[in-house]
């Protein structure tokens, strides 16, 4: 259906090995001798003999295999293209020219891969027929001694030559067997694809491609463009000329997109499913500076930042000192210029005009702003960069509050199913809690048990407070508790019921109390009210107005249910209340309708105590007015 994409690489199975290495090297015709597919697409490339962007291929190993090969620019002036598809690499295939030996993009890259931790790779010491048997053992040697302290230390060196193809089968089944060992890509449920490429096919439209990274992709699924923030429908996806209905983590994909013009898209905008992946403009990481770093990088420094097939300028904020010296490691907060779509776990690389700096992992995607040397902070950033799932879920509720199973999963960078068997192990651990949820449409909140025992403090201290500042007061307003829990509205609702479950607190309609609160009225209080009630009562439906008990000792008789408030002004005990609402509606009932003035001839009294009466009731939304007349809702 797609064969429009015949010149696209993507990778059926779930591995992308990536080139890297000096220009001139040879990669693109090493690639071009093991695939027969030119990876050089662009017409300059051809004209100069050089690569300038990224180019793709695939092969099928003797095994059966099939891999997609993602080749890199080596000229210094194109590295950030190079970073753009190295990113999402299974294996690396550094190139080396045996005639020239270690350059300094040989270098640069290797270092890049260092930082990326791209642990499987294989030297390809091309141009195997320029050198005798001599010299090739001292080059060997010398990339041996290059890879020393390298992510890629102890990599197979095998001599090859594109023209003359020796060596090329045994660097084939170097491959085999390497890949054959590793593990695949993990399925989180939440895919990502990193842009590289974007371009417009007539009467298809929009064309993306990368490496689907942490889940799948379905045809005729809806997706977003993290970064442009606009929905599509995946029309096709083909992998390796082959039309397919899904895509899987490590495929390298193209994917054909219905709703989006091809200007939409930009390199470094990740196609995903919508709702979770929101852009950020700050990150938390674990930096190293290159050991070969030209200066030491200070506080504040700007740089280019990268990571999958983004790019941003950034500010470099050392959190545990000053200056970070060449070799050194440090916590590190990088604030972005411009948001990317960027989660915990990836790895990135930092640059400063034509130098790479360093770079490190992603332990924070949505980072708060620090204070600096704040020790809490540098414990909590170790967590997360060593720590168990356990660890890692208990941070993430630590620092972003009670949340449901599926965003715990999307903060910490768990599968949804890792996830929710962490939960259910901390759950019974007593280490994690769990706020409401139905079993159905309705799901839980979670929290760690150490923020659960600071909200029921919380709690409990504001109810002691009250009680102390009120003591006349049968409980504290429900709304005015919950605003004191520190948590949102949904959350904090959850932990008030919680907590009245769990015997915390006490609920009473609209206000709360701790469970050993009573109200504790003086015996001269007590006379005081019992005398009101007692002149109520004498004039029911005209009771006296002027002063009254003082607010708490009042409200206390409208708790008790003595007496009932209708206006600011008007009190009524409460038989006599209950007996005109009774009469009230028995007339509404008959006849439909009541005035005030009807109301005030019922009872004998006055037009201020009627009205305050039947407002009262339209408050309470048992009668409605109509112009002069009341009716019954």
């Amino acid at each position: 259906m797609l064969s429009w994409l015949h010149n696209l690489s993507t990778d059926v199975p779930m591995f992308v090995i990536g080139t890297a290495g000096h220009v001139d090297h040879g990669k693109s015709t090493l690639v071009k001798a093991l695939t027969g597919i030119d990876p050089d697409r662009l017409q300059e490339e051809k004209e100069r003999g050089m690569t300038i962007d990224l180019g793709f291929a695939w092969l099928r190993l003797p095994s059966g295999r099939e891999v997609s090969i993602v080749d890199v620019p080596g000229h210094e002036r194109f590295i950030k293209n190079m970073l753009a598809g190295v990113g999402g690499i299974d294996m690396a295939l550094l190139v080396i020219a045996a005639d020239e030996s270690v350059m300094p993009q040989t270098r640069e890259h290797l270092a890049i891969l260092d930082i990326l931790q791209v642990r499987r790779g294989i030297v390809a010491l091309t141009k195997r027929d320029l050198v005798d048997q001599d010299w090739l053992d001292l080059v060997a040697a010398e990339v041996e001694e290059t890879l020393n302290g390298t992510s890629l230390e102890g990599a197979p060196v095998l001599p090859v030559s594109s023209l003359t193809r020796q060596g090329l089968p045994e660097l084939l089944s170097a491959m085999d067997g390497m890949l054959g060992s590793a593990t695949p890509r993990r399925d989180t449920g939440r895919p990502r694809l990193p842009i590289d490429r974007s371009f417009v096919i007539s009467g298809f439209g929009a064309v993306v491609t990368g490496t689907l990274a942490d889940g799948s992709l379905r045809v005729g699924q809806e997706v977003e463009l993290a970064l442009a923030q606009k929905r599509a429908r995946i029309r096709g996806l083909q992998t390796h000329r082959k039309s397919e209905e899904t895509a899987v983590p490590g495929t390298r994909t193209a994917v054909n997109l219905a709703g989006v013009s091809h200007e939409e898209v930009k390199r470094g905008d990740v196609l995903t499913i919508p709702g979770w992946l929101t852009p950020t403009a700050a990150v938390d990481v674990r930096l190293r500076l290159l050991g070969d770093a030209p200066r030491p990088l200070r506080h504040n420094a700007p740089v280019s930042f990268h990571t999958g097939a983004s790019e941003a300028p950034a500010r470099v904020r050392l959190l545990d000192r000053q200056d970070l010296s060449p070799g050194d490691t440090a916590w590190a907060q990088i604030r972005l210029d411009e948001p990317l779509a960027v989660v915990k776990g990836d790895f990135f690389v930092i640059r400063s005009s034509d130098t790479t700096l360093g770079g490190g992992g992603v332990l924070e995607a949505h980072a708060k702003r620090h204070r600096r040397f704040h020790a809490p902070t540098l414990g909590r950033l170790a967590a997360l960069e060593h720590g168990s799932p356990e660890d890692l879920l208990l941070e993430a509720l630590n620092a972003h509050g009670p949340m449901d199973l599926e965003t715990l999963a999307q903060k910490a960078n768990l599968s949804l199913e890792e996830t929710r068997s962490q939960a259910q192990a901390m759950l019974k651990g007593h280490t994690l809690v769990a706020l409401g949820g139905d079993g159905g449409r309705h799901a839980a909140l979670l929290l760690s048990a150490s923020l659960w025992a600071q909200v029921v403090e919380a709690a409990r201290a504001t109810l002691v407070a009250y009680h102390r500042q009120y003591p006349l007061r049968r409980g504290a307003p429900k709304e005015e508790v919950r605003g004191k829990l520190g948590m949102e509205s949904v959350a904090s609702a959850l932990a008030m019921q919680r907590l009245a479950a769990d015997g915390a607190l006490v609920e009473e309609e609209t206000t709360v109390r701790l469970p050993d609160h009573r109200v504790a009225v003086t015996p001269e209080q007590r006379r005081v009210l019992s005398e009101y009630v007692r002149l109520l009562e004498s004039v029911p439906f005209s009771p006296p107005t002027a002063e009254p008990p003082p607010p708490d000792l009042l409200n206390l008789l409208v708790d008790e249910g003595q007496v009932v408030k209708v206006s600011d002004s008007v009190v009524f005990a409460a038989s006599a209340y209950h007996e005109m609402v009774d009469r009230a509606i028995n007339h509404l009932k008959a006849e439909g309708k009541i005035t005030v003035a009807q109301v005030r001839d019922m009872f004998g009294t006055s037009r201020k105590y009627a009205l305050a009466l039947m407002e009262h009731l339209d408050q309470r939304r048992i009668t409605r007015r109509t112009g002069d007349e009341r009716v019954l809702r």
